[in-house]
């Protein structure tokens, strides 16, 4: 049960390293944008998840709350409160994953005990974020977040901590902006188990990632490009999910290009992940984007699917900015995202 678990987590992309929980998107509008984003620079506190640097003047007392409904049941969300003092832009924030409910069977498919007593356990996940971010320059902001991590499945825990150190930048016209992060850099302090040796330790999955946004001058579109893992070119793996003989067809797959060992072209492209979105107003947007990464590796041969693709809107009404996302994996395995956000600076001193 505790491989389900994993397998359920990573399936969503392949990856190597533990808490593999940190790279899920925090929020409709970053799932809506491909699952990561570290360059658009506006109002919405739940960016400082993705890169410190993106906390300004406009994340002050904003309040972020983001709940999803995930695949096979599972549940995630997050929290961020951000303040500002003075030029010091701060956020503290939580995020958390719900494996849900399991039976404990044995190898034989049995109850542990022996007798008719079913035995449930539990899996979860759970990081606290703590930002801070400070202009240093014309249009250039420098951030870091502190994260303490904890993990339980099962009788099986483990925690850690992970760094993000990130830059940003804002042109004066503020139809550009740009991001660079290095995520998750830190360490397991407990491993989940240990052996002859000792404790087992696992590395984090570290990952540099470089955005770029430009929105348009006469016209109410912003475009998004998300470069990401730039510290490991080869993001090849194992392909499980390829069947031997195309669904559709009944061609050998052997005889066509096998997605687990991309050429130079298509491997490139899997660290780039692009986006738009429709900006009639200030209190609207909705977006469109495209993950080439997620769409080989989760895309079945021979069966149409929408994998890659994410899609997500949001409004404000009256004083709540609301949002909405939906991503899909493969045909009919859908994820789904909220966010509710608001300034308490709207509702005067509180």
């Amino acid at each position: 049960m505790l491989s389900c678990c994993v397998c359920l987590l990573a399936g969503a992309q392949a990856g190597r390293g533990v808490y593999a929980f940190l790279d899920l998107p925090t929020s409709s509008r970053m799932a809506a944008l491909g699952g990561s984003n570290v360059s658009v620079f506006d109002h919405d506190v739940n960016f400082v998840f993705q890169n410190p640097a993106l906390l300004s003047e406009q994340t002050d007392r904003v309040i972020g709350l983001n709940y999803a409904n995930y695949l096979a049941d599972i549940n995630y969300g997050s929290a961020v409160y951000g303040l500002n003092v003075g030029k010091n832009y701060l956020s503290v924030g939580a995020q958390y994953m719900d494996y849900g409910k399991f039976l404990e069977k044995t190898e034989n498919n049995t109850n542990p005990g022996g007798g008719d007593e079913e035995t449930v356990f539990s899996a979860q996940d759970l990081a606290i974020y703590a930002s801070y971010a400070r202009p240093i320059g014309k249009g250039f902001t420098v951030g870091a977040t502190f994260k303490p991590i904890f993990s339980h499945f099962e009788t099986y825990t483990s925690f850690g901590f992970a760094f993000d150190v990130g830059a940003s930048y804002l042109s004066p016209s503020k139809l550009f902006s740009a991001g660079l992060v290095f995520r998750n850099m830190g360490s397991q302090l407990k491993g989940y188990y240990s052996d002859e040796e000792g404790q087992h330790y696992e590395p984090l999955d570290f990952d540099i990632q470089l955005g770029l946004s430009q929105k348009l001058k006469h016209a109410p579109l912003r475009f998004t490009l998300t470069l990401h893992n730039l510290n490991r070119w080869n993001l090849r793996y194992q392909s499980t999910n390829q069947p031997t003989q195309s669904v559709l067809t009944g061609d050998d797959s052997s005889t066509r290009h096998d997605r687990s060992n991309p050429g130079f072209f298509d491997m490139a492209f899997r660290h780039a992940i692009i986006g738009v979105e429709l900006l009639p107003t200030d209190n609207i947007y909705v977006t469109l984007s495209y993950n080439h990464r997620r769409h080989q590796e989760l895309s079945i041969q021979g069966v149409r699917s929408l994998a890659g693709f994410a899609f997500g809107a949001g409004i404000k009404v009256y004083k709540f900015h609301v949002g909405f996302a939906m991503t899909q994996f493969q045909t009919g395995l859908n994820a789904y995202l909220f966010t509710l956000s608001t300034s308490l600076n709207e509702f005067g001193r509180l």
